[in-house]
């Protein structure tokens, strides 16, 4: 049977005919990494991984969802630090050479900041490339960015006391959600859940401008009336 007779299951990108025996045993081992993949055999899945990014056949930057799949089934997810830093920089590794991509690595890159709960390292990232093309025309990064701005605006967890408020916001943090979603709907004018948040922060700045804590008269009265409570004491 001739290499061109034979079958293959699924498509290399950037390959060409099967017109030597070496194609055609990459071609073949691509093959097997998919079926592990699907298999779900991680270990086997990265060996052959291992050996077709070593082909010069293999244009394996085009193959970077793979790569990073495969990291995301490591064996050491216990080192959590040190494996959300390789996934880092292999995801701004990749930005800088696949330049057709950048948005959708980008689109990685956040979500693996918020698994590893570096929310605040996520919207910092967000802000340095969506000002500039061809980012800021990417509704999903907007929406991300205001997801995240309203995650940090909500109170914080109080760790001594082991309690949290979260009936308190961050002015400034809601402000800027409603911009990136804003931003958003003008993008994508369809996109419901963009107007749905437009529509509910203004109610969670008023929610924030009523509480009693940010309230100037509430805290006088209470300091008055604490006052009084000492002077009646001191005539008794």
């Amino acid at each position: 049977m001739s290499c061109s007779e034979d079958i293959i299951l699924f498509d290399l990108p950037g390959s060409k005919a099967l017109n030597t025996a070496r194609k055609l045993h990459i071609r073949r081992l691509y093959d097997v990494l998919q079926l592990c993949l699907l298999r779900q055999d991680f270990a086997r899945a990265r060996k052959a991984w291992a050996i077709l990014v070593r082909c010069k056949e293999v244009h394996w930057k085009a193959l970077w969802k793979t790569g990073v799949l495969l990291l995301d089934v490591s064996d050491y997810d216990f080192e959590q630090e040190r494996e959300t830093a390789k996934r880092v920089d292999y995801l701004s590794t990749m930005m800088l050479q696949q330049s057709q991509d950048k948005e959708s690595i980008l689109q990685e890159l956040i979500l693996r900041f918020i698994k590893a709960g570096k929310h605040r390292r996520a919207l910092d990232e967000l802000e340095l490339y969506i000002p500039s093309p061809p980012y800021d025309t990417n509704p999903v990064l907007h929406l991300f960015a205001g997801l995240l701005c309203l995650y940090l605006s909500q109170g914080q967890q109080d760790t001594e006391h082991g309690t949290a408020d979260h009936g308190e916001f961050n002015p400034g943090m809601l402000r800027d959600a409603q911009v990136f979603f804003e931003r958003a709907r003008i993008l994508d004018p369809e996109n419901e859940f963009a107007s749905s948040w437009i529509e509910k922060i203004p109610s969670m700045s008023q929610q924030q401008n009523s509480s009693p804590r940010n309230s100037p008269d509430s805290d006088e009265e209470i300091n008055i009336d604490d006052a009084e409570q000492r002077n009646k004491r001191m005539r008794r």
